[in-house]
């Protein structure tokens, strides 16, 4: 905590994260999609509560706040890599593990914003068991209702939506590896490699253990294709608190990984979108 309050040159409340928040190019309406470092942004007066209130006063209550509020360890055993398990146990673990509940289950890896965003009164949260959203906001249903169970983030997920929506993206203190809508172009890509993932769901009030498809994601490639996208998009750069920060169009990055992806893994093919 010395460190963070060390390298905060001004405070953090939450009139200055809106101001810096519209400052970087926000409005009154607008649907976004937020991905944030709370140790990022520095030392703030109420901390994660204060970085929510002041991203919902930003957007007003004609706008709609978005954050990632994936369960990774809602997930097949046999994929886990931090850390591995023996495979002596992988069928207890499956098993055994607590189904989904979009009102209890935590995020993980998301951060202290992200999984307090989900626990708000107001807040709603999508359906899928490892990849859910959580949203605050004008458009929250309309963004999170059908997230279909298959190709998660795909045409049938929040992602989709918010690309419909003509939503942006604000990445505070966030690298581009952190950059969700860049799946949904994957899903763009002809002959993406397909793959068996499982997780423990509620089906007429029983647990099972419920099988789905998706594509085998290429997130290490991100930072790559980020700094590519930089070259050719518009994106406006600031700083929130002590974070860099980024907001760009979630429609432009969904299309510029569509192009990057099919390039790579479909030579000779042209991107869909």
């Amino acid at each position: 905590m010395k460190q963070i309050v060390d390298k905060t040159t001004r405070l953090n409340t939450r009139g200055t994260i809106t101001a810096e928040v519209r400052a970087l190019g926000v409005s009154p309406g607008d649907t976004v999609l937020v991905h944030t470092s709370l140790s990022a942004i520095g030392w703030t007066n109420g901390g994660a509560q204060t970085v929510i209130e002041g991203l919902l006063d930003a957007v007003g209550e004609a706008g709609t706040i978005v954050m990632p509020a994936q369960s990774g360890d809602l997930s097949d055993p046999s994929e886990w890599e931090a850390p591995p398990v023996p495979e002596a146990w992988w069928q207890e673990i499956r098993a055994t593990m607590p189904p989904y509940d979009p009102a209890v289950t935590p995020t993980r890896g998301m951060g202290m914003t992200a999984e307090l965003f989900r626990t708000r009164p107001e807040a709603i949260r999508s359906d899928h068991p490892n990849v859910s959203f959580a949203a605050i906001g004008k458009k929250n249903r309309e963004i999170l209702t059908g997230h279909e169970l298959n190709f998660s983030l795909g045409e049938q997920s929040p992602l989709q939506k918010l690309y419909e929506a003509d939503a942006t993206v604000l990445m505070i203190g966030t690298t581009y590896e952190t950059n969700t809508s860049f799946h949904l172009g994957e899903y763009q890509v002809p002959g993406a490699k397909i793959v068996e993932k499982g997780a423990p769901v509620m089906e007429n009030g029983q647990r099972v253990w419920a099988t789905y498809r998706d594509i085998a994601f290429q997130d290490e490639r991100f930072e790559e294709l980020g700094a590519i996208f930089e070259k050719v998009n518009p994106v406006n750069k600031g700083r929130i608190g002590e974070a860099e920060s980024r907001l760009f169009s979630l429609r432009d990055a969904a299309d510029a990984s569509a192009r990057f992806f099919t390039k790579i893994l479909s030579p000779g093919q042209d991107g869909v979108r």
